[in-house]
This record gives structure tokens, sequence and C-alpha cells, in this order.
């Protein structure tokens, strides 16, 4: 029975050119208890791997975090093998405002401790005793109000490129990092203020409005489906877009355009920029935010040192990798030391 891949990336995107058939980017969570992850694990990958799903998805005590490419003309049958799992009938499909049928070409359901790293060990803390959804109309009735205080549940490299107005961003690499450091900050209004809370598509700030009602707040609000649920609401009931700028996603395409604001700047000459890249230096991979004039200039890397490196022929740039313990910089987004213009 076949429960890994058998294709490379590269095998699988030259299948999916040659098939000339459009696909769909989706992401969807559920926080529930499943009582045998790895039983689940395996069940999804048999099933998916039938239908020609590939992704990345995530799966633990806690529940379920995915995101996916499907087959277009085989989206009906997902759907409805997602309905036949009890916990994940009729669960809210994010699918992206941008397509791209590139955007995962390996299929990898993997069991992790959580779904959301947060650093909790905490038996009483309940995930699914969550804060009230609100959709776009109600977010944005919210938001305006002066009791109200608006968090940022992402990372300062995903809020960089875009957020809300008037939105706390704070300045962290992890979920983990901002929970400790909202609560402190908010400690005196767990009475009086209404707490409301946003990320991408729902997973974190749902995770979060469970852990400060756990704390002590009183009014706590999460936005329904995250950025990609409000922007296709506010185009479908004509709504004042509020977000500025791109939506981080975590796949190839690197973010979704909600508005035509541009809110960053190139990390390397300061110039206005928000496409996301990763250098070019297989022993860097540092993702940074870099524009088309910088990206000739410096060959698609983050500095004159990878600028070097990968200007050498492949067989030494091996060479000079092999024995070394390289850390994985594509989530260390922003802090190098070479960028001067970095947030």
């Amino acid at each position: 029975m076949q429960l890994y891949n058998t294709l490379s990336a590269k095998e699988r995107a030259a299948l999916i050119e040659k098939a000339g058939q459009e696909r769909l980017t989706i992401s969807f969570y559920k926080y529930a208890h499943i009582g045998n992850p790895a039983i689940f694990r395996n069940h999804l990958f048999i099933h998916w791997n039938e239908l020609d799903v590939l992704g990345r998805i995530y799966v633990a005590h806690e529940g379920i975090n995915a995101q996916l490419s499907v087959p277009a003309e085989k989206f009906e049958e997902f759907k409805k093998f997602l309905d036949s799992i009890s916990f994940l009938e009729n669960v809210r499909l994010n699918i992206a405002i941008e397509q791209d049928n590139m955007s995962f070409l390996k299929l990898k359901v993997k069991v992790r401790h959580k779904i959301v790293a947060d650093g909790l060990n905490d038996k009483t803390f309940d995930v699914t005793n969550k804060g009230i959804h609100v959709g776009a109309e109600k977010f944005n009735e919210l938001i305006e109000d002066p009791d109200t205080v608006l968090v940022d549940m992402r990372n300062h490299y995903e809020s960089e490129i875009g957020h809300f107005k008037n939105a706390v961003t704070p300045d962290v690499d992890t979920f983990r990092d901002s929970l400790d450091i909202i609560e402190k900050d908010l400690a005196d209004h767990k009475e009086d203020k209404k707490l409301v809370m946003y990320c991408t598509g729902g997973i974190r700030c749902e995770k979060a409005s469970a852990y400060y009602k756990h704390k002590g707040f009183k009014q706590v609000y999460q936005l329904e489906g995250g950025i990609i649920e409000y922007s296709r609401q506010v185009e479908q009931k004509k709504l004042e877009n509020k977000f500025r700028g791109k939506n981080f996603v975590f796949d190839h395409r690197r973010g979704e355009r909600i508005s035509e604001h541009v809110i960053a700047q190139c990390h390397q000459c300061g110039e206005p920029c928000d496409e996301h890249v990763n250098c070019a230096n297989e022993a860097c991979h540092l993702l940074f935010i870099q524009c088309k004039k910088c990206a000739e200039r410096m060959n698609n890397c983050c500095s004159d040192n990878c600028k070097e490196i990968h200007g050498l022929p492949y067989e030494e740039q091996k060479a000079l990798r092999k024995g070394k313990v390289v850390s994985n910089k594509i989530f260390k987004k922003g802090r190098s030391e070479v960028l001067k213009f970095k947030k």
C-alpha cells in the first residue's frame, strides 16, 4: 500500500503541465479531538493520492491543517470525501483568490504534536472553546468601534506586506511568540475591550481566541475564514475593503494581492515593493523582499557573498556546502543583517 510520494517535484510539475488541466488551491483547518492521528494520516493519504491531490497537511490530536492543490474536475469528489468524515462535514474551504497549477508539487501528510505550534503545556486549555466568529461586514463594524483592539495574529514578515488599517502587528517570528506579548500588553483591558483578531485563513486566531478566553478575556472575536474569506466577501457583498496590501500565503505564490496598496519596501534598495523571493544561493534560501531591479543586479541573491557563491559552477557550490550544517532560513524572513532596508 503506497503511503508516500513516488514522484519528485520536477516530475510532478512536468505531468501537471502535460495534462493541461486546471487545479484549485484550497486551504482548510478544523480543531477536533483526533484519537489516532497516524491512522487518520494514512486514511487521508490513500484517498487523496488517488484523487491526484497535492499539498501540505498536518494532523495532530488537536485537529487538521491543510493547504492543497486539487484538480478542478475532481473537486466534487474531493468534497464528498471530506463530508464522509464526521468532523469535516461542511468544513469551510478557503479557495485561493489567485490560482496557480504549480502551488504544490507533492502530497505531504504529516503527523505533528500540534497543528499550530504554540509552546503551551496546559492540559486545562481547550482549543475548541473558541471566540465568536464574525464575517466581513460585522468585522468592518467592530474594527471601527473605539472599544475594539484589532490584533494581527501573523508574523512580522506577513504583516509587513499587508494588514488591516489600525491593526496591532506584533514584531514576532512565530505564533507562539505573540501569545504572551499580546496578553501582557492588553492585561488591563480583559473586561472592557473587544479583542478582535485575524490571520491568513483563521487557524491561528481561532486558537488564539480560545487561549485568550482561557486567560480571562470576556469579549473575544475572530475574523471567520481569515483574510482569504474576507476578501471574497468584500467582493461579493460590495463592502469597503479595509485591508491594505498583499496577503502572504505559504505556497509557491507567496502572496495574493488584496488591494492595490504597496505598503512594504525592497529590503535591498528601499523602493516600494512587496514581492517575496528566496535567495538563489542553495546554501542560504533566505526569503526576503526584492524588487526586479535588485534581482537583476544581485542575480536573485540576498547579498554579495551569496551572489558570488551562486555564480560558481554547481559542483563547486556543492563542495562548499558539503559537511556544513546550514539552518533553513526560508522562514527567517527579513532578519538578515545584509538587508539594509529590512523592517
